[in-house]
C-alpha cells in the first residue's frame, strides 16, 4: 500500500476510535473491530459494534468533508447485514461529517441497490438521516427497541 493510502486508512481508524469512545461515553458496551476492511479469515468484520442494555448497533463508519454519494460493496453489504443478524441488531452507515463532528446515521436497509450491484446512500438520504445524538437518545431512553423494528421479549 502506498503512504497516501496508509494516511487514508489511519485517519479512518480514527473516526472509528472516536465514535467508538464517543458511544462508551453515553454507556454503551463497544467494541472497534481491529480487522474490519482486512480479509482476515475471509470474514467480514463491522468497523463498530455497540451494546446497550440487549440492543446492538453495527456500524460501518465513513468520513467525509462533505455530503457526498457512499458506496459499499455488495458482499461487504451482505456480510455486514448478516452481523447484524445473527446479533439480533440493526446495521447502519455512520457517516462522519469532517470538521464540523456531526454524525448521520443510515439504516442499512435504505441503502438502495444499483444496476452493478453495489449499495448507495445518496446525499439526499444524508442530509435527512438521523444524528448520532438523536439515535443515542432513542435506544437509552427505551425506545430502542422500536427503533431496531424490535420488540422486546
Amino acid at each position: 500500500m502506498n503512504k497516501g493510502g496508509l494516511e487514508v486508512r489511519r485517519k479512518g481508524f480514527e473516526h472509528e476510535r472516536e465514535l467508538a469512545r464517543r458511544l462508551f461515553r453515553e454507556g454503551f458496551a463497544v467494541i472497534r473491530a481491529p480487522a474490519s476492511g482486512a480479509k482476515v479469515f475471509r470474514l467480514i468484520y463491522p468497523d463498530v459494534v455497540a451494546i446497550f442494555k440487549g440492543r446492538v448497533l453495527v456500524f460501518e463508519v465513513k468520513a467525509y468533508s462533505s455530503f457526498r454519494p457512499v458506496y459499499i460493496d455488495a458482499r461487504r453489504y451482505e456480510r455486514l447485514m448478516n452481523f447484524a443478524e445473527r446479533a439480533g441488531g440493526e446495521a447502519f452507515l455512520a457517516f462522519k461529517l469532517v470538521g464540523t463532528g456531526e454524525w448521520r446515521l443510515v439504516p442499512f436497509t435504505k441503502l438502495e441497490k444499483t444496476k452493478s450491484g453495489v449499495y448507495r446512500c445518496g446525499i439526499g438520504q444524508l442530509e435527512i438521516a438521523e444524528k448520532l445524538e438523536d439515535v443515542i437518545r432513542r435506544v437509552k431512553g427505551g425506545q430502542g427497541h422500536a427503533l431496531l423494528g424490535r420488540t422486546p421479549t
